[in-house]
């Protein structure tokens, strides 16, 4: 149910996106992508790292080394700090936090980043410790990584809703044209629908251009008051609204909804907008298909009409409803928990008019949305927020 008392994020503001830019595989560490993520936000924002007050780190491969301990390796002294182990709901739960910390005076200026290696094996460490569910239901049995689940929860899905894959061909072709136009993207060469349908199967429904490419790599911004970033001279997008949920609809035999759709109309009421309103939507999408049941939680069409919504709307850079203009993950890269940044970082360039070749033409109210921590027949996590364009 919607929360009336929840207050505005008055005179906070989200400035200075940055992307470290992937590699499909890194001898760095994660520490090593942090620290160049952190540089950039100070250096883009005309500050000294020890300005920053406040650090709010979303990854999975920090350890041995806390986030507390990174503060001694890059030689800043936060009275604000967060660790975020969330994946793709990182990025809007640092937001969230780092917002109310400054709105409350516990910090000025709290640098977010998302970051993640890639060694040829990282992904394979990563499974054997991502949860308890990972260690004793999935590994241990040869099927490695979330492809599996997914493939559950899409075929329950597809069957429900008639969804089929020649719409998620199309979101993810999409993508790709959008990506040719994002220098950061790691995949260069264009997609189109037949190369999609007769991909090989990796786990039925989910075939080859269903799936992300792990890579290395590192996402950030700056949480800060308006007047700081004012006086700095930096573009900001205003928090409008936001929303988090974990563990909705638990009563789903399957997952076929997320936690977007228990409180949607709470997101909508604090923005003061409409659906028709958003310019620009960035979803989670570790899947086309999980990209489709967000149009359809977060207002777009209704539960059931995702295929319809697909195949009427052409989700391009320049088409009638912008979608992951940056690519995505699917054709940009998911850099572990920077993947869950990724959305939110292009949002912030979007409506600041800082996107380069993936810019939308006066787009002035964009939403990101995270999705993540899936276990086997769902995703538990959920957040979207709504940015506005500053002045």
């Amino acid at each position: 149910m919607s929360n009336p008392s929840r207050h505005p994020y008055n005179d906070v503001v989200i400035t200075t996106p940055v992307t470290v830019p992937y590699r499909r595989y890194s001898s760095e560490s994660t520490i090593w992508w942090i620290g160049r993520a952190l540089a950039a936000l100070a250096n883009g924002a005309g500050l000294g790292h020890r300005d920053i007050d406040g650090l709010s780190v979303g990854s999975f491969s920090t350890a041995p080394d806390s986030v507390i301990g990174l503060t001694q390796h890059f030689g800043v002294s936060p009275r604000f700090i967060d660790f975020l182990p969330f994946g793709g709901v990182a990025a809007i739960v640092a937001l969230r936090r780092a917002a109310r910390a400054v709105q409350m005076g516990d910090a000025d200026i709290v640098a977010c980043i998302g970051a993640d290696t890639n060694a040829v094996d990282s992904f394979e460490e990563s499974l054997k410790s991502f949860s308890r569910f990972s260690q004793d239901g999935v590994f241990p049995y040869g099927a490695g990584g979330p492809n599996t689940s997914f493939a559950l929860i899409a075929s329950n899905y597809m069957r429900k809703y008639g969804a089929r894959r020649e719409d998620f061909g199309k979101i993810a072709v999409a993508q790709r044209a959008n990506a040719l136009k994002n220098q950061n993207a790691l995949f260069k060469t264009p997609l189109d629908l037949d190369t999609y349908m007769n991909a090989r199967a990796i786990s039925a429904p989910i075939h080859l251009f269903d799936c992300v490419m792990p890579c290395a790599g590192a996402e950030g911004f700056l949480v800060m008051r308006e007047a700081a970033a004012r006086a700095q001279g930096l573009p900001f997008a205003r928090i409008s609204a936001t929303i988090e949920r974990h563990n909705a609809f638990s009563e789903d035999a399957v997952q076929e909804r997320g936690g977007w759709a228990a409180d949607i109309g709470e997101l909508y009421t604090m923005s003061g907008l409409e659906p028709a309103q958003i310019d620009v939507l960035e979803t989670y999408d570790d899947y086309p298909f999980i990209s489709m049941m967000q149009f359809e939680d977060l207002g777009f069409c209704k539960k059931g009409e995702g295929s319809d919504f697909v195949q009427q709307h052409d989700l391009t850079i320049e088409g009638s409803f912008p979608h992951n203009t940056s690519g995505g993950q699917l054709s940009a890269g998911q850099a572990g928990v920077a993947g869950g940044f990724l959305g939110l970082v292009e949002a912030v360039r979007q409506v600041t008019d800082q996107a380069g070749g993936t810019q939308v033409a006066k787009a002035q109210h964009a939403m990101a949305a995270g999705f993540g921590m899936i276990n086997y027949d769902r995703g538990l996590a959920s957040a979207a927020v709504i940015l506005s364009g500053g002045a």
